[in-house]
């Protein structure tokens, strides 16, 4: 008799399993997808899209269509909490679904904590959807006047934001917007000097200004207070100031790790219930923490693909191998990119060239099975 896989979240660490899901339902498993939307945005190309280089539809993934035509069940919903005594999955919507074996991969958010009061022309980096709103927004009031933009973070997602709503102005805008990246103690800390530098030299270059030397304490619509009490009025201000995941797991009573990620052993499986996996952004993986980066999502396909049917099918695990170093390339926003691999740091337009070719070649390989 079959089982019933439940899979939360249709992101990156979930891609093979959604290609092959037809695998599961031919050997009389049911399949249940749940996510937020009918479409998942891969965040590597998300600051593109924003800076118009890549339209929606080139980066995003249609996981309800993928999952229906396969004969799957889509639930366009977010998982609220886990019950892992009853194997049972409880839904924001209120519903219950229970199942046999749990995947998830629910992804992160950006905190918005320190947003008070009104919070019109505030937004969070993601979920990466949010861009296109972001992008309308600053294009309807660059049509009306000169804008100065606030953007809170000081790693690669407020640098490439940043480099791309530069050129979002520059090349369609009505009036370019004067940027501020308000970094905190330290622009791009967790960098070398040579990749900080070429970063920092790529965005003040064209005018963006960069903040080192203090924190932001409050955010409101129109204003950003640092802990100095200095005051910066912005039209409109953008939060990249760090992932967190979400609360799911902690609220479920489950094993979590130091961010409240759900806690997996070597199989991608939670450490005290056999029957749930994870991977990607909401997972902490025991043997060897792993920086939040998009390449340890997909290096996991293949191992919870195959996990998630040897979990159903009573068959051996995989163990994950994160693998050595990996790629690392910025999308500046003008047409260059900065590029780190081991001790290899380059920028340029070929940087450039060459994550684009990466991310084209990974979207069109899932997009294949819409």
């Amino acid at each position: 008799m079959g089982k019933h896989l439940v899979i939360a979240g249709g992101g990156h660490a979930h891609m093979l399993t959604l290609a092959n899901l037809h695998k599961f339902i031919e050997k009389g498993h049911k399949v249940t997808v749940i996510g937020p939307s009918p479409h998942h945005y891969y965040s590597g190309m998300g600051p593109g899209m924003l800076g118009k280089i890549y339209t929606p539809e080139e980066i995003r993934f249609a996981t309800k269509e993928v999952v229906e035509k396969q004969g799957g069940v889509f639930m366009q919903d977010r998982v609220n909490r886990i019950d892992p005594e009853s194997k049972t999955v409880y839904l924001e919507s209120e519903q219950k679904i229970p199942y046999d074996v749990l995947s998830c991969n629910v992804g992160s958010h950006v905190p918005m904590t320190i947003v008070s009061g009104t919070d019109r022309d505030v937004f969070p980096v993601k979920p990466i959807e949010q861009l296109t709103r972001v992008q309308e927004r600053i294009l309807e009031l660059t049509s009306q006047q000169e804008i100065s933009i606030g953007i809170i973070g000081g790693g690669p997602s407020a640098a490439e934001i940043a480099g791309n709503i530069w050129r979002l102005g520059k090349y369609y805008g009505e009036n370019m917007p004067e940027i501020t990246i308000f970094s905190g103690e330290k622009f791009m800390a967790c960098f070398t000097k040579n990749v900080r530098n070429r970063i920092f030299r790529s965005l003040t270059k064209r005018g963006i200004e960069i903040l080192e030397q203090d924190f932001v304490r409050e955010v409101k619509t129109g204003q950003i207070t640092m802990k100095s009490g200095q005051e910066h009025n912005k039209d409109l201000i953008l939060l990249a100031h760090g992932i967190k995941p979400y609360p799911v797991f902690q609220k479920s009573g489950l094993p979590i790790g130091s961010d409240g990620e759900l806690l997996v052993n070597k199989y991608l499986q939670c450490t005290t219930y056999a029957e749930i996996f994870g991977g990607g952004d909401c997972v902490y993986f025991r043997d060897k923490p792993l920086d939040k980066v998009g390449v340890y999502a997909v290096r996991e396909n293949p191992v919870l693909f195959h996990n998630l049917m040897a979990s159903l099918d009573g068959t051996d695990l995989h163990a994950f191998d994160p693998g050595g170093e990996y790629l690392l390339i910025f999308n500046m926003g003008d047409g260059t990119g900065i590029l780190r691999k081991k001790r290899l740091v380059m920028g340029g337009r070929l940087a450039f060239i060459i994550k684009n070719y990466i991310d084209r070649r990974f979207m069109k390989k899932f997009q294949s099975m819409e």
